[in-house]
């Protein structure tokens, strides 16, 4: 039974973990740690699609290593602090098809994510959606080398629509948040992983 009036109360009870209108502004890149690395930001609602948000990352790595990050689906959770467990990942035609569990503070209970991930050709990722309490999900990064190709430029674009009736603004300003938190953890992992030498 859905009770999308109470879970929007909620969260606006408990200030949706602190944000608040300052949250929806963009920081300029490098002006705290959770921007570092990202160029711009641009988060709004989509009457289209529901939330759509887009990003412009620069990562002191080479395009290879960040895709190895962004490929380790055994290891998503780690780059999110929204409470994710992975149920299981299975490899269908040189695809990865992820199925999540995720616990958000703007949706009651757990909710199930079920997606399908490739490579893209020229480096990146298309992750879509193929069910679970979704009615829209697609995520894309792509990466092109800059300068001598030991960093790399990440194009960010994801697409969400929640099954329940949550204000798309309020989707929009959690995901600010979410995302910021998001690209400082993947190009953590990156530098990390660069530093191993794999």
């Amino acid at each position: 039974m859905r009770r999308p009036a109470v879970a929007v109360t909620a969260v606006l009870m408990l200030g949706l973990c602190g944000t608040g209108p300052s949250a929806a502004r963009a920081s300029p890149a490098g002006s705290s740690i959770a921007t570092e690395g990202v160029r711009a930001l641009d988060v709004r609602p989509d009457p289209a699609v529901g939330v759509r948000a887009t990003a412009t990352i620069g990562v002191p790595v080479a395009p290879a290593i960040l895709q190895a990050v962004l490929t380790d689906y055994a290891r998503w959770p780690e780059l999110f602090e929204v409470r994710m467990r992975l149920i299981n990942v299975e490899w269908r035609d040189g695809r990865a098809v992820t199925d999540l569990r995720i616990r958000h503070a703007l949706l009651p209970g757990e909710r199930r994510l079920l997606c399908e991930s490739r490579a893209l050709p020229n480096g990146g990722l298309l992750t879509t959606l193929l069910g679970g309490d979704f009615k829209r999900y697609q995520r894309t990064w792509r990466l092109a080398p800059e300068g001598d190709g030991s960093r790399t430029r990440a194009d960010f674009e994801l697409i969400v629509e929640v099954d329940m009736v949550v204000p798309n603004w309020l989707v929009a300003l959690s995901l600010r948040r979410e995302l910021e938190a998001h690209f400082r953890l993947v190009r953590e992992k990156a530098v990390e992983r660069a530093a191993q030498g794999r």
